[in-house]
């Protein structure tokens, strides 16, 4: 038997039709000017001590939790370390969901990982879609109470760059308070203007907040995410995590960036990225071909424009690239575009100057 036959035999059923998650790597590579993913232009240099790779690393390293609960002022029972924030969502929904009897609620437009994540482990996707502002459509989140164990939010919002309002999360977690986990997924929340459900799990028992060292922090590389949440769920987790979840240089590397020197960094590194978004937002703004969608508390901008196929191709061919988030709900013809150092962004706009002379 061949080994597509084979595979086509054995492979389970629920995964037949599913399309993976296409991550920027995946969809293209190569090019000089990566906007296509989200991440940091900054590389930062971090020592490794060698002494300990010949030994299996902690399932949850004791500094690395304490360093991330002092950064985020909660407790350190209260803290999970995981490959990536994506590992954190698939704990979530093999802890607390039973494939192929229960659901998770999605809002998009919106992060991919949550649905793909879901049907992976053949868990139901229920969507309740953002409204036109993207905000949430409070009666269809709350409608499906008692249908889904696990509702995700995303402030800010992926691709939109949107942040809930404090009162749309509160009635959300008050709705499921007894029924389901209300998971917030942060991973911008250092490019807002605020940061305050971390200090609200006290008060909300369904609460759980993902967070991560890819973006702020400028470690895609590593995979190192964090599930902050009441203490019971946390022990939930513990239960499906793999036994060495984190491998010893990851764990060296992040308790580093969590120091008062590599916090002062990534501050630094922050704020300079605010102000270029700022700059390339105002910059986008003279070019009436394109018109900025959402907001811009992440580490993003998104527009739309009715030349985004031959806009993407233009890029492209001249080493930039940038994310085409058309397909996903109520955003056609958008495109995200990650915020570069400054000799990235001035390379984007003189290309974009370019191109709309060429396509006046």
């Amino acid at each position: 038997m061949s080994a597509n036959k084979l595979v086509n035999k054995l492979l389970c059923a629920h995964l037949q039709s599913l399309e993976p998650y296409q991550s920027a790597r995946r969809l293209i590579s190569g090019g000089q000017d990566w906007l296509n993913a989200n991440e940091s232009p900054y590389a930062n240099d971090f020592e490794l001590d060698c002494s300990r790779l010949n030994r299996y690393p902690d399932c949850q390293p004791k500094t690395l939790i304490n360093a991330y609960a002092q950064y985020t002022g909660v407790d350190s029972d209260k803290v999970l370390v995981s490959r990536g924030a994506d590992e954190a969502i698939e704990l979530l929904i093999r802890a607390f969901c039973t494939p192929g009897q229960d659901k998770v609620l999605i809002c998009p437009p919106t992060y991919g990982m949550y649905a793909i994540s879901a049907k992976t482990f053949n868990v139901g996707v229920v969507e309740a879609p953002l409204l036109s502002d993207f905000s949430l459509d409070l009666d269809a989140v709350q409608s499906v109470k008692g249908q889904v164990n696990l509702v995700f939010l995303c402030s800010p919002n992926n691709p939109t760059g949107t942040v809930l309002a404090k009162a749309q999360v509160q009635a959300v977690l008050e709705h499921f308070a007894d029924s389901a986990l209300v998971v917030l997924d942060e991973a911008y929340i250092e490019f807002a203007d605020e940061n305050y459900w971390a200090s609200q799990l006290g008060r909300y028992p369904n609460l759980v907040i993902l967070r991560t060292l890819s973006k702020a922090f400028g470690l895609a590389g590593i995979r190192c995410g964090f599930a902050l949440a009441n203490t019971d769920i946390i022990q939930a987790l513990l239960k499906v995590i793999a036994p060495y979840p984190l491998p010893q240089p990851v764990a060296q590397i992040a308790e580093q960036a969590l120091s008062a020197a590599g916090l002062e960094r990534t501050t630094e590194q922050v704020s300079t990225l605010k102000n270029l978004r700022s700059q390339l937002a105002q910059a986008l703004a003279h070019y009436p071909q394109l018109v900025p969608v959402g907001s811009d508390k992440g580490n993003f901008l998104l527009v739309r424009t009715n030349k985004r196929q031959a806009l993407m191709t233009y890029l492209i061919a001249r080493g930039i690239l940038i994310r085409d988030q058309s397909k996903q709900r109520n955003l056609e013809d958008c495109l995200r575009i990650s915020i570069g150092n400054q000799e990235q962004n001035q390379r984007l706009l003189a290309a974009l100057d370019s191109f709309f002379m060429e396509h006046a």
